[in-house]
């Protein structure tokens, strides 16, 4: 099978593309910059304004767009919602464009999606939220469900743990110089995944017939912000003295709300689906990251 994946070189595309090469796959990586090559990877224009080609795609993974860290800004928040709702757009044109359609299409959704809940589990079938993430992502995901294809897979993926990008080294450094602390109160539910998870999660969906719709790309043990803090001070042998107030975070402006809010989701249908979590629980995955 021919796997076309955007975002190849971020930081979730470049380790399925090395899983995806690993299990026999050929991978046609779609890239702004095309020249550039991707080892092991048949290279791709991705266009910012006009659809690729998704010629010869069995299956497309679509993971391109802009990160949702940092403070959002007028701009940033363009630039988040663009990168979304109009690259996924985009990418759905590319396969209404051919005659002979990819069978799935998996594409890139958060669990941003979901409100503010509490200790409430959330499973996919929970309603949508409100606010600037969680409207992008309903409006990203009606995108995807444009898709032609058998299966549109919407992939919501919770806070990814990985060496190599994301939130977790800048975690990592904080809490290695002794000041990690928790963020607000710390009872606040915090939906994680390892990286190598949900790379073999992606392939899951790809190659498992039986599914399509919502997924939630989280381990099945989600954690309290004290508890993850907790855990990760232990792991770096060093004490969590300080803790973020919520005034203070509340600087960050809106992306305030997604460090404050409470959204204890679970992974109902890869669990459903018998998906082997190699990393279910936090301390193990905070070992093998460490």
């Amino acid at each position: 099978m021919n796997i076309g994946i955007t975002g190849a070189s971020g930081l979730i595309g470049r380790r399925l593309v090395d899983l995806a090469l690993r299990r026999g796959y050929d991978i046609t990586a779609f890239s702004r910059s095309p020249e550039k090559p991707i080892a092991g990877c048949t290279m791709r224009l991705f266009p910012k304004d006009a659809p690729p080609d998704c010629t010869g795609c069995e299956a497309v993974v679509h993971l391109a767009g802009e990160s949702v860290l940092g403070l959002w800004t007028r701009s940033k928040k363009e630039r988040i919602s663009r990168s979304r709702i109009e690259g996924t757009r985009r990418v759905v044109e590319g396969m209404l464009a051919l005659r002979n359609r990819p069978e799935v299409f998996v594409s890139g959704s958060a669990i941003g999606i979901y409100p503010d809940s509490g200790d409430a589990e959330l499973l996919e079938e929970a309603p949508a939220g409100r606010g600037f993430l969680a409207e992008t992502a309903v409006a990203w995901e009606r995108e995807a469900q444009r898709s032609p294809t058998p299966r549109t897979v919407l992939l919501r993926t919770g806070i990814v743990l990985a060496r190599e990008g994301g939130a977790f080294p800048l975690m990592r450094r904080f809490f290695r110089l002794g000041l990690g602390g928790r963020l607000g109160t710390g009872k606040q539910w915090m939906s994680w995944i390892h990286l190598d998870d949900l790379a073999r999660l992606i392939l899951f969906c790809v190659e498992n017939q039986s599914i399509a719709g919502p997924v939630n790309g989280t381990a099945p043990w989600p954690v309290r912000n004290e508890d993850f803090t907790r855990f990760l001070a232990s792991a770096v042998h060093r004490p969590a003295l300080f803790n973020a107030p919520a005034f203070a975070l509340r600087l960050l402006g809106e992306f305030s709300d997604e460090l404050l809010g409470s959204k204890r989701v679970l992974p109902g249908v890869a669990s459903a689906q018998g998906f082997p979590f190699e990393f279910p629980e936090l301390p193990a995955a905070l070992k093998h990251l460490l």
